[in-house]
């Protein structure tokens, strides 16, 4: 592993020792994702800082805090992973420690003899989560909002399949505090980290890719790509999205009100360093068509508005078998189609896709992600250089982990800022939709 020397770390950080365990999740877990193949990691000796980043410490050192939920002992969130290594850089030259990252515009390169902070690595970060459990959490098969993390607690682990009879249900539902919480409310995993599931989620170095079957020592992750993963889950992410094994990935550019980070350190010094230019979001400069999913008409109203605001072209997507108009009914088939990744059949062709730059792309926030309907439509046209911009209707999870599925089916494409609106929207829909019109450079 190239080790060069040893760094004295004495900040707080906790030692984590170095070791093998199996990464990803096993085809028996319940609500795993096809990209989270088993494989065997190897990890060298690190350090981890045991709580989230806190908006105190990066407003003194970065001058600003770009959090939509304010308050000084609450973790920083809606910052880009740009953000998070600068911060990581900031941090280190104020202790005297060699910066970690090369920034040169949208490049960032990771110098691995550095012994400043940085970033974990992904595979890092799922070993220190785990903190020696093979299990779905570290708090073994199920985890409570109540007293274990904070997340959409009203949707515990399995909640999907028993939500009309929940005796089988490990955890009942409980607690949805629709906020991120000071970091180290709950007890801390093994390894002394506290909020390794929920809260928010963690920005961690590696680009999204497909892992390598083959077993790996010190993996860093893709070697290109436009997408950064974060891990953990937020406090608006049902259960499943807090599993160890459970990937999310965003723009590096992009950010998000339950993503923030953690602060980690190398124990001994390697040789090399690791990174290229990031690919950046395409400037809107075309035409653009309003493509949208709607089962209740929540989101077909927001479509009629962005029309009504823009004069878009717009197409509604249909199925070639509809789900059912009963609300119990639809609950059953939508969480049946997303547990496995159905591809459902559009009746909704678009014949002229390639005459548009920009889609703005609707839909109903399903289980916390998007319907499966929409992923058939990713699926069905190549979004290279195009923008994507999201709108969805919620019932109080906002965009859930639909936007991270989206980046994932889509990872060509750049990805607009989104417009998450609760249920219709009410009086505000029309300034909410030209505020974010607005944004997007899009009005």
């Amino acid at each position: 592993m190239n080790d060069t020397a040893a760094f004295d770390v004495q900040d707080g950080f906790v030692s984590i020792p170095g070791g093998t365990f199996a990464m990803g999740s096993p085809e028996s877990e319940n609500w795993r994702g096809e990209d989270e193949t088993v494989h065997e990691a190897t990890i060298s000796d690190f350090f981890m800082a045991p709580y989230e980043t806190t908006q105190s410490d990066y407003e003194r050192l970065m001058g600003s805090n770009p959090s939509a939920f304010v308050g000084s002992n609450l973790p920083v969130e809606n910052v880009t992973w740009h953000d998070a290594v600068s911060y990581c850089n900031a941090l280190s030259e104020e202790a005297n420690l060699s910066p970690a990252y090369v920034i040169d515009g949208a490049s960032v390169t990771w110098d691995l003899s550095a012994d400043g902070y940085r970033l974990p690595t992904e595979a890092e970060w799922e070993y220190a989560c785990r903190a020696g459990t093979a299990t779905p959490f570290n708090t073994q098969t199920s985890i409570s909002a109540d007293s274990e993390a904070n997340y959409y607690g009203t949707y515990p682990y399995g909640i999907e399949e028993n939500y009309f009879s929940q005796g089988n249900l490990d955890t009942h539902p409980g607690v949805y505090r629709q906020t991120p919480i000071e970091p180290g409310s709950f007890a801390p995993n093994a390894w002394g980290l506290y909020d390794m599931h929920g809260n928010v989620a963690e920005w961690v170095w590696d680009r999204y890719g497909s892992y390598d079957a083959e077993p790996q020592i010190d993996p860093t992750g893709a070697p290109s790509g436009a997408l950064r993963v974060n891990r953990g889950g937020g406090w608006n992410d049902f259960a499943k999205s807090l599993r160890s094994a459970y990937r999310a990935a965003l723009p590096a550019d992009g950010a998000s009100p339950s993503v923030g980070f953690r602060v980690a350190r190398s124990a001994r010094a390697r040789a090399g360093a690791i990174g290229s230019a990031e690919t950046t979001a395409q400037t809107f400069g075309g035409e653009a068509l309003v493509v949208f999913f709607s089962w209740g008409g929540n989101t077909r109203g927001i479509a009629q508005e962005i029309v009504r605001q823009t004069g878009f072209d717009a197409v509604e997507l249909e199925c070639e078998h509809p789900y059912s108009s009963d609300y119990n009914t639809v609950l059953e088939e939508a969480q049946r189609d997303q547990n496995s990744q159905a591809r459902p059949a559009l009746a909704s062709r678009i014949d002229d896709m390639g005459r548009y730059s920009a889609v703005l792309l609707g839909y109903p926030n399903w289980w916390a992600s998007i319907p499966m309907p929409i992923a058939s439509f990713l699926e069905s046209y190549d979004f290279s250089g195009k923008a994507i911009v999201p709108f969805c209707s919620h019932g109080g999870g906002r965009f859930g982990q639909s936007v991270s599925a989206i980046s994932k089916l889509a990872q060509r494409a750049s990805l607009g800022e989104g417009l998450s609106v609760h249920y219709s929207g009410g009086s505000s829909l029309a300034s909410d939709v030209s505020a974010w019109l607005e944004r997007n450079g899009l009005a």
